[in-house]
């Protein structure tokens, strides 16, 4: 069946959307509403049109990064009620690593050949500005053409406000220690009464989208998240979208954007009776991955998986509703396995490499800026 007759045989609305989109017009928040609640060949015809805009852009090429995480420490003031990652100041599972321990997961980093550490952790009341700037440093001694994409806005805001100085200002101090990039975590859902119930003390919207735009304006790049599947609306999960819209039309500084399923299996927010959770299965994804390509098609050209959160299998079925990177190897992971996820922490590049090509996708090893450093 070719094309125009399959557009023939959908719901009128859904098919002026798609159409639309193909032209080139911008989806509007309540067109994104529609297609995310869409089924049957409503929703194939959704994957076709996320599928074309991906080859558009990439053609076939699905890119991946060799990297390692490094969490320095699950010691948190937060109280989250998604994170099973955290625990308090005094608990015998806390941990805080050395300088000594990272800079050796950096020496065994690169002699894996990683081109990226991405280091986070939690809100440690005992740390101070120092170690996080030891930690840039350290990572430069070592090679100072490794990228340390690093702190999400949560932990600049707080490094902040420990100086007393602005944000400009820690973000320029911490760009000139080593810092080339950072995570857009924190994010969660960008929807303030969404926030009050499920990360209660941490930043609010106006604080994450300051910290962004500012680390943008002094050329610090970032990627994009959302973390969905709790207790937040289909209309929450669009105007999540369309804030990080706003911004990218703005400053240019999402490299990439990256949907987070929630991990159910053992946060306190799923023993909160009182609440709902709306749980995501398998399509939800796929649409939130087709409706994201389209909502930001000329803003953010990358749309990435989750293999830990997706697991492998699933994250190869996404690569054909409009994502084109499969996220990176890892080397260890340890906030989506605390909360339950089974799917791994290490994922060797020829692994990766398999999964893309039997998706049908020409697989490419890329930098965290999405330069090309090799095709397969």
């Amino acid at each position: 069946m070719s094309s125009m007759n399959f557009f023939n045989h959908i719901d009128p609305e859904v098919k002026r959307i798609l159409k639309n989109t193909l032209n080139g017009n911008e989806l509007q928040p309540k067109e994104a509403l529609k297609l995310l609640r869409v089924t049957g060949k409503e929703l194939l015809a959704l994957q076709f049109v996320a599928d074309q805009l991906c080859y558009n852009k990439k053609q076939d090429i699905v890119t991946f990064i060799v990297n390692r995480n490094i969490n320095f420490t699950n010691i948190c003031i937060k109280k989250c009620k998604f994170c099973s990652f955290s625990v308090p100041k005094g608990s015998k599972e806390g941990f805080l690593l050395t300088i000594e321990e990272i800079k050796r997961k950096v020496i065994e980093a690169k002699e894996n050949g990683c081109n990226e550490v991405c280091i986070q952790g939690g809100i440690n009341p005992d740390l101070t500005p120092e170690y996080y700037f030891e930690v840039l440093k350290t990572v430069k001694k070592i090679d100072q053409k490794i990228h340390i994409h690093a702190f999400s806005p949560q932990e600049i805001w707080t490094i902040s406000e420990y100086l007393g100085v602005s944000l400009e200002d820690t973000l320029r101090d911490l760009k000139r220690a080593g810092l080339d990039s950072i995570p857009g975590t924190a994010a969660e859902i960008l929807v303030d009464n969404i926030r009050k119930v499920i990360c209660p003390n941490k930043i609010s919207t106006e604080q994450w989208i300051n910290i962004i735009r500012t680390a943008h304006e002094l050329r610090i790049p970032s990627t994009s998240t959302i973390m969905y599947g709790h207790i937040e609306s289909l209309k929450d999960r669009i105007e999540h979208l369309k804030i990080l819209r706003d911004i990218q039309k703005e400053t240019r500084g999402f490299t990439e954007f990256v949907p987070l399923p929630f991990v159910k299996d053992k946060p306190i927010l799923t023993r909160m009776k009182h609440l709902t959770i709306n749980n995501s299965h398998g399509l939800d994804d796929l649409k939130l991955f087709c409706v994201a390509r389209i909502f930001f098609n000329d803003h953010i050209d990358n749309i990435q998986c989750s293999w830990v959160k997706l697991g492998p299998k699933f994250a190869q079925v996404s690569l054909n509703y409009g994502v084109n990177d499969f996220s990176g190897t890892l080397m260890e992971e340890n906030i989506s396995k605390s909360a339950g996820a089974r799917h791994g922490e290490w994922m060797k590049e020829e692994e990766i490499v398999s999964i893309i090509k039997s998706a049908g996708k020409r697989p490419a090893r890329r930098t965290t800026l999405y330069e090309i450093l090799k095709y397969y």
